[in-house]
């Protein structure tokens, strides 16, 4: 029986951890992996047209699943272009393994063709970063790796030499077992007792919630009950907390609507669960604050916290809920509901407005129609920009509906590679990738991998031939717009070329009918919608110190358009309060 190479023994490791597919483009000191991956059933290679959309791949994947994914990159500039999407993987807390395959082993050091030190230069966007630099150290720094990856969910990265990794294997190598999945983390009694003894004292409590939510929307409504509360979230709280919630007082932050924010500076005890909330000028300066999370890291970096509790969100709720005396006023919640009410209708009229015969279309108009017309268990993955500002306020969440974005990370033209690895994971899931015209642009080569595989990934291109966040920037800041508009680009007649079902919409009349048959097609399809580019205006009142770098042109946006269904849900809450 011929001997097991290093690359078939590290391929083989990455079968036993769960990875079931590697993101990547062949070449070089990369093909000794690639050709194990050609010989064996447990995992798929999928070749991309651009590295950095493997890294986006792979943590689309490990955010929609919580377990390990992986990608791959060639010597030097190969992995060097994973970089950006590591970053964002990292920042959004997928557990990714990155090879980062090395030039060969007694070269380095020397300046030779393509050298980089990736050990070093991944530091910054993972966990763990190791290079390989003998055949007997390979299986343990590939565990140590995914253990790195999987238990502190993030990334870590491994370079191995291209020549190290076609050696035979040592003799007889060990069979590690690997970690695979995180233990849940319960407080300490001191901290469930100290946090019950705040909630007893305080009479306006509210509950601002984040991705850490995302098995605890039961936990979280039953405390809400009791203590009546109104209950906010930032962005990536959204999908996991907004739905079945009649205690809903929308998001704050920079893309915020509804009385989120009022909820979160009139209380006298403001309780943060799964949020590491970026935007401190958000947060109250006087108020008693508590903070649960699961990362120790994460408490109190952004505000003064009066309790920091280490733990998930559902295991503390579990034990503090049994402990806390039920609250009996509502008049707090009421407050906050008729405010949120208010503040949804007060920009329904606008939308209202001959949206449907608008010309170029309103974006607010596609974003309301793609909501109506998309699947109940769809996958949206949303590019940076002015699409974030369409999911976060059109988007309806149900609790089976995902939304990916660059949401930690803000990087441009994630939301096509992300569906990618999404598709991929379920190719009869509907994914459907809310595109910009700037992002789609910047990796719209991969679009090639859509039709190669013939992924049916659904691109919703918002095309208004400009970089609109960007724009909304310069104009914040009192400057001319410039280098931000980009010439008229028929994106529908390009994907017909490659191969996929596409169409051009520029009339309101035509968009359902365009998104409902593209969202039928069995393969892939582009529709590219020329929208209006100058869709918003500023919102009343925000204030400077709130507002820092990419955050100064969200934060200053509030649309005319609208917030979708979510106005019917502050309606339904409505009805909710008890009448004298």
């Amino acid at each position: 029986m011929p001997k097991q190479t290093v690359a078939e023994q590290f391929v083989d490791t990455l079968a036993r951890s769960g990875v079931r597919r590697l993101y990547g483009v062949v070449g070089d000191s990369l093909n000794p992996i690639v050709d194990a991956v050609r010989r064996t059933s447990a995992i798929d290679w999928v070749q991309v047209r651009h590295e950095e959309a493997a890294a986006f791949a792979a943590g689309a994947e490990a955010q929609l699943t919580g377990t390990l994914a992986a990608c791959a990159g060639s010597c030097g500039p190969g992995n060097l272009h994973l970089i950006n999407g590591l970053f964002d993987a990292h920042r959004s807390m997928a557990p990714v393994l990155a090879l980062a395959s090395h030039i060969p082993s007694s070269e380095i050091g020397t300046s030779y063709f393509q050298e980089t030190h990736p050990e070093r230069l991944f530091t910054e966007c993972s966990h763990y970063s190791e290079l390989i630099s003998t055949e007997q150290q390979m299986p343990r720094v590939l565990q140590t790796a995914i253990q790195h990856a999987v238990g502190r969910q993030g990334v870590s990265v491994v370079a191995l030499p291209g020549d190290i990794a076609a050696r035979p294997a040592p003799e007889s190598p060990e069979e590690h077992a690997l970690v695979t999945s995180r233990p849940r983390v319960r407080p300490g009694d001191a901290e469930i007792e100290a946090l019950a003894r705040m909630i007893d004292k305080a009479e306006k409590i509210t509950l601002f919630c984040g991705r850490g939510t995302a098995d605890a929307h039961q936990e979280v409504m039953h405390l809400a009950e009791l203590l009546k509360s109104p209950v906010g979230h930032a962005l990536r709280g959204k999908e996991w907390i907004q739905y079945d919630n009649p205690y809903d007082v929308g998001m704050s932050g920079l893309l915020g609507y509804g009385a989120a924010y009022e909820a979160t500076q009139e209380c006298d005890l403001l309780i943060l669960l799964g949020t590491d909330f970026p935007y401190p000028g958000f947060l109250p300066k006087n108020n008693h604050i508590v903070q649960v999370d699961v990362r120790a890291e994460h408490l109190g970096r952004r505000s003064q916290l009066d309790l920091a509790v280490w733990g998930d969100v559902r295991e503390t709720l579990r034990e503090l809920i049994p402990r806390i005396q039920p609250k009996t006023s509502r008049r707090f919640l009421d407050r906050m509901l008729k405010k949120h009410a208010d503040a949804l209708e007060g920009v329904v009229k606008a939308y209202t407005r001959k949206v449907d015969k608008h010309v170029p279309i309103h974006p607010e108009y596609v974003a309301s129609i793609l909501d109506e017309e998309a699947a109940e268990n769809a996958v949206f993955t949303v590019d940076t920009g002015m699409c974030n500002v369409w999911a976060a306020r059109y988007l309806t969440p149900n609790g089976r509906r995902r939304v990916i974005g660059s949401f930690s990370h803000g990087s441009m033209a994630n939301a096509m590679p992300q569906a990618i690895g999404a598709q991929f994971l379920d190719r009869d899931r509907q994914v459907v990738s809310m595109s910009g015209d700037g992002g789609f642009s910047m990796l719209m080569g991969d679009f090639l991998t859509l039709v190669q595989y013939d992924l049916p990934v659904k691109v919703v291109l918002f095309n208004n031939s400009s970089l609109g966040m960007v724009d909304l920037e310069m104009m914040v800041d009192g400057m001319p717009s410039y280098g931000t508009s980009t010439p008229s680009t028929d994106y529908a007649a390009m994907a017909r070329a490659a191969g996929a079902h596409a169409v051009r919409v520029d009339k309101p009349k035509h968009l359902r009918g365009a998104l409902r048959d593209a969202l039928k097609h069995k393969g892939p399809a582009l529709i590219d919608i020329v929208t209006d580019p100058n869709a918003l205006s500023l919102p009343p009142k925000i204030t400077r110190e709130q507002i820092s770098g990419f955050a100064l042109s969200a934060s200053k946006t509030v649309l005319d358009g609208g917030v979708g269904r979510m106005v019917q849900m502050a309606r339904s809450n409505l009805r909710n309060i008890p009448r004298p």
